[in-house]
């Protein structure tokens, strides 16, 4: 479900105005519902939860036919809670996206707030939960989602092959290296198979130490059901190594239910061992092409003082099992 709201200029725009050349849509996302929480160390939590499965959002989609094959886009996205109405995102105005883009058959050129392609790897590919519900991999995976003062190029799609470079200024004065982010991924399509290799680098605040993520992923269509795998190599500020394995499915059921589930092993490569293994599985109901109900299951065992969460979309969560009940509406 996700997949109808994250993408900066692969996402279609449906005119509200009455001209050709130009348009804008108003576009969102509300979902709210039961959240559960147990095994953290404030005790159990019960809550009403938002954005569980996908983060409620607010947004506004504009581009203009510049002519000649060449479209700008442009991309205002607001997170909020719709529990409570408060915004997301530290307050931000639009904390999920804010970015102009140029795209033509050369590719698609853009600037601004943009989501990182090892993100877009992990949600559009490797996770059956498309980084939503009980089973977010990002409950263990690396968590960077989106960047600021990013340019970023998509090449187009040749012989099932296709390209996405980012680059992240930290604009620090007197060293350019100080908070730079940079990150790529590469892919190749062809019938039911889908490969990606993603790869992440961010700088920290002095540029005297960095992380670094890199993940492969696939994905392949058996039918009704479809297979998840990814693998991941990280290294944090500290230089300390750890390796995540993905394993997961999606099954399309009868009408318009759907079953998904998901495995996720974290190996320390550390003498600490703080391994975890998180096990998830979830459930939607589509009531129409646009509002589905869902619920999922998710728990997470730590290993020699790990401390990994089951959150949601919008939630890093508090306890090691997390179960929802919610419903979801796309507009």
């Amino acid at each position: 479900m996700q997949k109808y709201v994250i993408g900066a200029c692969a996402l279609a725009v449906v005119s509200l105005g009455a001209q050709a050349q130009s348009s804008l849509t108003v576009y969102g996302v509300a979902d709210a519902g039961l959240l559960l929480e147990r095994g953290g160390d404030s005790g159990s939590v019960q809550k009403i939860g938002s954005g569980m499965a996908s983060s409620s959002r607010l947004g506004f989609k504009g581009k203009e036919d510049l002519g000649g094959g060449t479209v700008l886009t442009f991309i205002l996205e607001n997170g909020y809670s719709i529990d409570t109405g408060a915004a997301k995102q530290n307050g931000a105005l639009f904390g999920r996206q804010a970015l102009l883009c140029l795209s033509g058959k050369a590719g698609a050129l853009s600037i601004g707030q943009q989501y990182t392609p090892f993100y877009k790897t992990l949600n559009n590919v490797a996770d059956p939960f498309s980084t939503g519900m009980a089973g977010n991999a990002q409950n263990v995976f690396n968590d960077t989602t989106r960047v600021s003062n990013t340019v970023e190029y998509i090449t187009p799609r040749m012989a099932g092959f296709q390209a996405d470079v980012q680059y992240g200024l930290g604009e620090a004065a007197g060293d350019s290296a100080k908070n730079r982010y940079v990150s790529a991924s590469g892919s190749y399509e062809q019938g039911p198979l889908t490969l990606e290799l993603a790869h992440q680098r961010k700088e920290d605040a002095l540029a005297s130490a960095h992380s670094r993520n890199t993940m492969l992923v696939a994905r392949y269509r058996f039918g009704d059901v479809t297979g998840h795998a990814a693998h991941a190599r990280n290294r944090d500020v500290a230089g300390r190594e750890s390796h995540d394995t993905l394993l997961g499915f999606t099954a399309q059921l009868s009408g318009s239910n759907k079953l998904f589930a998901s495995l996720i092993e974290h190996r320390d490569q550390e003498a600490a061992r703080q391994n975890a293994r998180q096990a998830a599985v979830g459930l939607s109901h589509g009531l129409s092409r646009r509002t589905d109900l869902y619920a999922a299951y998710g728990h997470i065992r730590n290993s020699n003082g790990a401390v990994f969460h089951v959150g949601t979309a919008a939630d890093s969560g508090s306890g090691t099992t997390g179960v929802n009940l919610g419903v979801r509406h796309v507009f």
